[in-house]
């Protein structure tokens, strides 16, 4: 098979445009992080304090969710299979629209390159004629 067969496979792939959409949402998502972080050291101290208050609050709730677990876990997984099913839908089209985008761009500049590249076309050489002997005479 031919490269080409293969990347006309590959791009006709709904997990190849999944893939494409994760790491644009990656690449979106790590660049609000500095901000973010700024946000948590500026509430550290807040949160510090309130840690002891919740920790009680948390553990007395714990019986009451170790009961409920069992039920509750078959509930998240159906929920879970659910989203993750949207999610993979929603990257889907977005790697293809990332996709598209850049094959685009690629396209247009593969165009630009084979133009600079080109050879020039070759001119239509006429045949010199030959010298004759009468003319080789005439001139000695």
């Amino acid at each position: 098979m031919t490269l080409a067969t293969e990347v006309k496979k590959l791009t006709d792939s709904k997990p190849f445009y999944a893939v494409a959409g994760v790491g644009d949402y990656a690449v979106e998502k790590l660049r609000e992080l500095p901000e973010q972080l700024q946000r948590l050291q500026s509430r550290r101290a807040e949160l510090a304090k309130e840690l002891p208050e919740k920790a009680r609050v948390y553990a007395g709730k714990a019986e009451g969710f170790a009961k409920e677990f069992p039920e509750k876990a078959r509930e998240y997984a159906d929920q879970f299979t659910s989203r993750a099913t949207e999610v993979y839908e929603d990257f889907a089209a977005r790697g293809r629209k990332i996709v598209s985008q850049a094959s685009g761009q690629a396209a247009l500049e593969l165009e630009e390159v084979s133009e600079a590249a080109e050879p020039p076309v070759a001119q239509k050489v006429q045949p010199k004629k030959p010298a004759t002997r009468t003319a080789k005479a005439a001139k000695a």
